[in-house]
C-alpha cells in the first residue's frame, strides 16, 4: 500500500520490520486468500514491513504472516519506493540508490563502505513502529481479513502525518 503525500523527503529511506500479535479470534476467516497471520512458538502473529521518509513519516508498508523473514520481502518492499539517494535497512543490496547496510560480521568484504552516520538514524523507523503500536487496532491484530487490517494501519499512518 503507498502512502503518497506531498511533502515526503526521500533523501533516506528506512525500513525494517515489526511482529503484531495477533488475536485468538481473528484467525479462520471464512476466505480463500491468504490472510498474513502465521502460527510461531509465541501463537499468531503478523508481520509488518514498513519504510519511512527523513522525516520518519511512513511512506509504504506491507504484511505479512509472522513466519516470513523481513530480506524475503525487503526487495519488493524497497522496489515500491520512490527512487531516494539512500536506503537503510538491514542485510538487502538490490537497489540502485546507495545502500547504508552492514553485512554480516563474517563478510570476508567488510563494511569500509557503511555510511555509519545514516545508519545511526534507523531509530526514525523504529520510533515510527512505537507511534504505530499506540494505537489498539494495530498493537494487536484483531481483524480476521487482511484488507481490513491494512485499512487500520493505512488510518493509523495517515493519524501520524496530521501534524506535519
Amino acid at each position: 500500500m503507498i502512502l503518497a503525500f506531498a511533502n515526503n523527503d526521500v533523501e533516506c529511506e528506512f525500513t525494517d520490520g515489526s511482529y503484531v500479535e495477533a488475536h485468538q479470534h481473528s484467525t479462520g476467516a471464512a476466505s480463500k486468500q491468504e490472510q498474513a497471520i502465521a502460527l510461531s512458538s509465541g501463537g499468531n502473529t503478523s508481520k509488518i514491513h514498513l519504510a519511512v521518509d527523513s522525516y520518519g513519516l511512513p511512506i509504504e508498508f506491507m504484511i505479512t504472516g509472522g513466519d516470513v523473514h523481513d530480506s524475503k520481502v525487503a526487495n519488493e518492499l524497497i522496489g515500491l519506493l520512490p527512487q531516494g539517494d539512500f536506503v537503510i535497512a538491514n542485510k538487502v543490496r538490490e537497489r540502485i540508490s546507495r545502500l547504508a547496510i552492514p553485512r554480516k560480521q563474517n563478510s570476508k568484504v567488510g563494511n569500509d563502505d557503511i555510511e555509519w552516520c545514516l545508519y545511526k538514524y534507523r531509530h526514525l523507523v523504529e520510533n515510527a513502529f512505537a507511534r504505530l503500536k499506540h494505537f489498539r487496532a494495530i498493537a494487536t491484530r484483531y481483524d480476521k481479513l487482511k484488507l481490513q487490517f491494512e485499512s487500520m494501519l493505512a488510518m493509523a499512518c495517515a493519524m501520524i502525518w496530521l501534524p506535519m
